[in-house]
């Protein structure tokens, strides 16, 4: 025993039977293809900006890996200049939140 599923198309209203896509303007009317279809689109999404970030690292990054010596030191010296003013900036806001819960 199916369950008979009655969609109305939002491009045409054609009324459908059991049926991922319109019959009269072929436009995608289910829901499940629907959230399936984002959740593909999501993860692509992810995996683009995952592979950006590894092929485009920052200025540190790089001038860590930077064959010069000076180079590698001037890297070193930036990474951890950025590190410190992170973390006195996530200190300053941990602190002001602590101070705003009472």
């Amino acid at each position: 025993m199916s369950i008979t599923r009655i969609i109305k198309c939002s491009n045409c209203g054609v009324f459908n039977t059991n049926k991922e896509y319109c019959k009269n303007c072929n436009t995608l009317i289910s829901d499940a293809k629907k959230r399936e279809l984002k959740a593909s689109q999501v993860k692509q999404k992810q995996i683009d900006e995952v592979i950006y970030e590894l092929e485009n690292p920052s200025l540190a990054e790089r001038l860590k890996k930077h064959p010069s010596f000076l180079y590698k030191i001037l890297g070193w010296i930036l990474y951890s200049a950025i590190l410190v003013v992170t973390t006195i900036g996530a200190g300053l806001a941990w602190f002001i939140a602590m101070v705003a819960a009472g």
